[in-house]
């Protein structure tokens, strides 16, 4: 990510929406939310006094992404960077998006469509930046999801390669031994018969376990440990009751319109109380 180190750089990076708390991470870098780049231009807070002028350097807005979703750009900014990072930049721009297009909450298979159209939104202008786009996210919304996206590539001068990569435990559990020194867990005697997690990182913490690398520009929905890689994988969280829940929004009362437009297999409407 770009940006000093300061305390208001640290990720996670976390805001409230819909009542909802929402948290990101990023691994990466992209230059269109770099402020270096598109705090340039005075033209946000205009004066006629050059000191004045100077000093507006900091008082811009943060770029718009929305268009993939039907959502223009009217000047508002609900949400706004604290710190001076390309990544809570982008937070807050996926947020400001989000909030504008919908006015009850999305089912997940909804969200899932969303959010993968404002990442692809973002993605297509590396082309602008000579292709160094670099784009791996955490996002969590509410206490059961988290979305993890994958843009992979490697800085200029770096062998690193920055990506994504998950593993599901689950019984029947076993040992694993790290990458980088040699110590090993037996998770059996750690763990329960009904336990299963997820475990997300940039490259394979352990040399002995079946990771998986998230493909280039691939969303997924983690619940519950498990992986869904498609809007309509996204209604098996949604019928366990694990979707987005708010005081202050309604929800949106059509999931059974949301199921149909994803022709959802006919099995998951059984005993789904809808």
């Amino acid at each position: 990510t770009r940006g000093a180190v300061r305390l208001e750089n640290v990720h996670p990076f976390q805001r409230e929406m819909w009542g909802i708390s929402w948290c990101f991470a990023h691994n990466g870098d992209v230059s269109y939310f770099d402020r270096n780049i598109f705090a340039g231009n005075d033209a946000d807070c205009p004066t006629n006094t050059p000191k004045v002028n100077e000093l507006n350097r900091s008082c811009v807005k943060i770029p718009w992404i929305g268009k993939s979703i039907g959502v223009e750009d009217t000047g508002e900014r609900y949400y706004n960077p604290i710190g001076k990072t390309d990544s809570e930049a982008m937070f807050c721009s996926l947020l400001n998006a989000l909030r504008a297009r919908f006015d009850t909450l999305p089912s997940l298979p909804v969200l899932h469509a969303a959010i993968a159209s404002l990442c692809n939104e973002v993605v297509a202008l590396d082309s602008q930046y000579e292709g160094t786009t670099i784009f791996n996210f955490l996002l969590g919304c509410g206490p059961h999801i988290q979305f993890a996206y994958s843009w992979p590539g490697s800085r200029e001068g770096s062998k690193v390669w920055n990506g994504l990569h998950y593993l599901v435990r689950e019984p029947p559990f076993g040992s694993a031994h790290l990458s980088d020194c040699d110590y090993s867990i037996n998770f059996a005697s750690v763990t329960k018969d009904d336990d299963r997690v997820a475990v997300i990182a940039t490259s394979p913490l352990t040399d002995d376990e079946d990771w998986v690398e998230v493909k280039k520009g691939q969303l997924i929905l983690f619940d519950d440990g498990l992986p869904h890689l498609a809007p309509d994988d996204c209604f098996e969280a949604e019928l366990r009751e694990h979707g987005l829940e708010s005081d202050a929004v309604p929800r949106n009362p059509q999931l059974e319109v949301d199921m149909r437009r994803y022709q959802l297999r006919k099995e998951f409407f059984q005993g789904a109380a809808i």
